[in-house]
Order: C-alpha cells, then sequence, then structure tokens
C-alpha cells in the first residue's frame, strides 16, 4: 500500500536516510523504532506527503485513505469534543456538513425559489449519510471517547477546556473513528492511563487496516505489532515478528557482524605483519604485491554500530527502620467528593508497592499524603524512623529553573560533587557531550523527566514514591532505569501505566476502587493472575 524506494533526507546537517527502502503492506501492523532524533517524525510526514525526500519516491496505492495521529495536536476550542472527533471521519463528516448547509438554504425563506432542487439535492445527500453510516457516527463517538476514558460530561463540554493530554485522546479518537485504510499513530500510548491503553490495544488488534506505529511501551507495541521496521544510520531494516523478537534477531546479527569483524581483522593482521616483514626483500617482490592487490579488493566488515546504553548504579542506600510508612484511619476529601474513608496501610522495608486504580480514583493523592504534599482531613499519616525520602511528582518538572543549564542544576543540588561524578551522572540520564549545556527552558518532557530523576538519585533515598516516572521515557532510558530500580536496596511505592515497569518491580498490590481499597501481597504479574484483569477498570 505504501512502498518508500531508495529515500534519502537530510534536515540541516543532519543525515536522515540514506538510498533507504521499506514497504507497508494491507493488513500489516509494524512498529517503527529507531533512536531519538533518527527520523521517525519525518517518515510519518513523508508518508502523508507533508514532507518529500530529497531523493527517491514515497508511493502509495490510488484510492488509500491515511490517518496520521502526531503529538502536534493544533488547536481545539468552541465546540464538544464529541463534534470535534466526529468532524474528522472522513467522507462522512464532508457529507454531515453538506447536510447540515442544506438544511439551512431549505429554511431560508430568500432561497424558496430553489426548494425542490434543494430537496432532491437533500434526499440523495441523506442516502449517502445512511449508506455512510452517519446515524451511528456519534454513538461510534462516544463509543470511542468512553475506551479512552472520557466521562459524559467531558464528552459533551469544550473542549478547549480539556488539558493538553486530553486533547491528544481526542485527537487520537478522531483517527480511530475515521477507520482509514492506514492509520500512522506516533506514540499513541503517551498520556494513556492503563485501561485506556488496553483498550486501544484490543481496538488496534481488531483494526483491519495496514497500521505503523511508534511506542516507548514495550508491552504495547509486543502485543499489537507483526513486524518492525528500523531506522539505524541512515537505512530502514525491517525484522518479521514482534518487539521481543526483533531485539533477539538484532542482538544475534550484531553478534555474528562483530565475529566478523573480528576474523576479517585477525586475517588483515597477519597479511600485513607479512608485507612489512618481507617488503624489503627481492625474493619476496611478487609475494608482497600479490598479498597487497588481495588486501585492496577485500570488501572491509565494519564493526556494528554500538547503541549508546548506560546503566546507572545506585550507591548503598542508608537503611531504614522496618516501618517505612504507616497510615490509620485516614480521610481524605476534595469537596463533596471523599477519596478516603478509613484507610490503613502499612509500608514495610524492601516492600515494592504499586498502586493501581482507574483515573481519578485517588493514586496520586496516596502518594502526596505520604510525601506530604497533602495532608489527611482525620487519621494520621507516620513516617518511619531513619527513613529518608524521594519523591517524584510530575509538577516537580516545572520546578526547574529554566535558565540554568542541565550542568548548572545538577551542581547547584550538589555543590560538594566533583565534576566528573556529576558528568557521570548526567551521561547515565541520557545527558551526553553538548546536552549538559543546554538551558532547561528548552528541554522536551523527556529530558526534563529524566533530569529530574537524576536529581533524586544521585544521594539516594531509602524510599522512593514515583508518580509515573516513566512518562515521557523512551525504551532505552525506562530499561536503564528498570535494571537500577532492580539494584535497588530501599522500599519503593509508585504509580505507572508501564505493564512492563509493574511486573519487574512490584512484590506488593494496593488496589484502588470505588468499594474500598484491597491489597495484595505478590506482584503485578500475580495480581493479574488472581484477578483475571490486567487493570481494576476492566472486570472481566
Amino acid at each position: 500500500m505504501i512502498r518508500l524506494e531508495n529515500i534519502s533526507k537530510q534536515n540541516g546537517h543532519q543525515i536522515l536516510y540514506i538510498e533507504a527502502s521499506a514497504t507497508l503492506q494491507r493488513g500489516e501492523k509494524a512498529g517503527l523504532v529507531g533512536p531519538n532524533g533518527a527520523g521517525k517524525s519525518t517518515l510519518f510526514r513523508m508518508m502523508t506527503g507533508q514532507d518529500a525526500p530529497d531523493e527517491g519516491n514515497v508511493s502509495i496505492d490510488r484510492g488509500t485513505t491515511i490517518g496520521y495521529f502526531s503529538q502536534d495536536v493544533g488547536e481545539m476550542a468552541g465546540r464538544s469534543a464529541v463534534a470535534e472527533v466526529m468532524d474528522g471521519a472522513g467522507n462522512v463528516s464532508e457529507v454531515a456538513a453538506e447536510l447540515r448547509a442544506l438544511e439551512t438554504d431549505m429554511a431560508d425563506p430568500d432561497k424558496l425559489d430553489q426548494i425542490e432542487a434543494l430537496i432532491e439535492r437533500y434526499g440523495e445527500v441523506q442516502g449517502r449519510f445512511e449508506e455512510l453510516g452517519g446515524y451511528a457516527l456519534e454513538g461510534k463517538a462516544r463509543e470511542v471517547l468512553a475506551g479512552l476514558s472520557f466521562s459524559q460530561e467531558m464528552m459533551d463540554g469544550d473542549v478547549g477546556k480539556l488539558s493538553g493530554g486530553w486533547k491528544m485522546r481526542v485527537a487520537l479518537a478522531r483517527i480511530l473513528l475515521m477507520k482509514p485504510d492506514v492509520m500512522l499513530l506516533d506514540e499513541p500510548s503517551n498520556h494513556l492511563d492503563l485501561e485506556s491503553l488496553i483498550w486501544l490495544e484490543n481496538f488496534l488488534k481488531a483494526y483491519d487496516g495496514a497500521l505503523m506505529m511508534t511506542s516507548h511501551d514495550r508491552e504495547f507495541m509486543n502485543r499489537i505489532v507483526n513486524k518492525i521496521v528500523e531506522i539505524d544510520g541512515g537505512s530502514l531494516t525491517t525484522y518479521s515478528g514482534d518487539y521481543g523478537f526483533y531485539e533477539q534477531q538484532r542482538a544475534l546479527s550484531e553478534k555474528q557482524q562483530q565475529a566478523q569483524f573480528e576474523r576479517q581483522q585477525a586475517m588483515l593482521a597477519k597479511e600485513i605483519k607479512f608485507i612489512e616483514r618481507f617488503k624489503a626483500r627481492a625474493s619476496h617482490a611478487a609475494q608482497v604485491q600479490s598479498r597487497v592487490k588481495k588486501l585492496e579488493k577485500i570488501e572491509r566488515v565494519e564493526p556494528p554500530r554500538r547503541r549508546q546504553s548506560v546503566t546507572f548504579d545506585f550507591p548503598p542506600t542508608p537503611r531504614s527502620g522496618d516501618d517505612v510508612a504507616s497510615l490509620a484511619h485516614v480521610k481524605k476529601a476534595y469537596g463533596s467528593r471523599t477519596i478516603y474513608e478509613g484507610l490503613d496501610l502499612t509500608i514495610r522495608r524492601r516492600e515494592r508497592w504499586c498502586v493501581m486504580g482507574v483515573n481519578g480514583a485517588g493514586k496520586s493523592t496516596l502518594l502526596k499524603l505520604i510525601a506530604g504534599d497533602t495532608s489527611p482531613d482525620s487519621g494520621s499519616v507516620q513516617i518511619g524512623a531513619a527513613v529518608k525520602m524521594g519523591y517524584f511528582a510530575q509538577h516537580a518538572m516545572d520546578l526547574l529553573d529554566g535558565e540554568h543549564t542541565v550542568f548548572e542544576t545538577l551542581e547547584h543540588a550538589f555543590p560538594t560533587a566533583g565534576q566528573g561524578a556529576l558528568r557521570t551522572l548526567a551521561g547515565c540520564f541520557g545527558f551526553s557531550g553538548d546536552d549538559i549545556e543546554k538551558r532547561c527552558r528548552v528541554l522536551s518532557g523527556g529530558e526534563k523527566a529524566r533530569l529530574v530523576m537524576a536529581l533524586m538519585l544521585f544521594d539516594p533515598p531509602n524510599f522512593l514514591v514515583l508518580d509515573e516516572p516513566t512518562n515521557h521515557l523512551d525504551m532505552a532510558t525506562k530499561e536503564m532505569l528498570i535494571a537500577a530500580l532492580r539494584e535497588f536496596e530501599g522500599t519503593m511505592l509508585f504509580v505507572s501505566h508501564d505493564r512492563h515497569f509493574l511486573a519487574e518491580l512490584s512484590n506488593r498490590v494496593l488496589e484502588v476502587t470505588p468499594d474500598g481499597v484491597h491489597q495484595y501481597g505478590g506482584g503485578y504479574l500475580e495480581y493479574v493472575a488472581r484477578t483475571g484483569q490486567e487493570a481494576p477498570g476492566l472486570h472481566s
């Protein structure tokens, strides 16, 4: 359906593609992967015709409809979320607009002389609207929005009053309702809670068109895609299978390439040694010449390109007392809405609690109560002896000084640390080379999250309270964080919608539901096995 043939593309001084080729066939579901800045969004723009390759061709089968979801959702205001979603539903929304225009014309006394022609046209357009399922459109739009966790009130309210994250969901719903022949989805899993993520996963699995998407959520990608297109060093390489299979294949081909490179290097060294040893001897001149010519003709094997992977090692954490935090008979309400009533919870040393619950259930409120960011209306919250807490909250990113560089921010926080230690820390969290001289005001959401994480973990607490720590993080940083937290000796309480993160790090589950708070021994995978659901809002 879409073919990229020998495309080359340069952005300023950066070369993104050199004679790269890939295809997306009918019914295929492809994951697009590659490091940040490799050109994933540029590729999508070329497939939609918003951008053109410098060389090569992008060809699309005639009549193919494409729906493209990007992180840049544009302005939305002045109408309901439902109307906004319906407006993007392709042909049917154009037909609906004509119907509305005809209704206005038929009610206009100045157009009475055209009434017969208007009525006739109205009949034709109405027939086409019915044929396209137009009368069922609003119901379908509401179904999609409900799947993405919208309440009826939010669906009917002014879309302009929604936050950026909810507007993203409206833009995504528009593409899903459109059901084009090809969907191009750039990070559709961002800004979604776990229930919405699982609903979207099921929707995309059932979708019979072609799909290409990027996502930093490996579990989400693994369950949907049947091929991976990788951008690496200007070329596009296609792997059949899911993300897990791609990782195995990539590691295997790197290993083979490394072995081939080493064999060739050993052979070259041997030949060069012979040439050096005998080049001055007339008796060996012919042999030396023959070997020199042979070396000139050999096609050199390149060593595999090393992906920059960093690891963060926790310095030893001071030991806390056995009881890290205790909540007794806690009540918390916002206005007339009671979030907690008589909540009792004890968190003990080395426990790793993940907090589950639908949007608005009170997950972040619980973390704020324990971190001291908010107070209970009644009851008590006690933090144990020798507990040193590190709290990662979404608003922490807004507290960075915009005028400070990344390095100045670290220096300001740790004035006695050596420059080398701070540079190493910055490198672990993806700030290498000139990146440490970037001012905080120009950092992306992901970069800010990484910097806040670095600030929190350098002088490590023994109790980590983390609210959606993986939002904005790419897969490589996420893997680094998971590996580091696996080795963490302290206690953890966290909220995350990333199932890989939940499964790898939790050993207790706290489920917050409208009918109370439930505690489960064992981690997230045991919770799924016991309840038969991956999230509290998905009762089977």
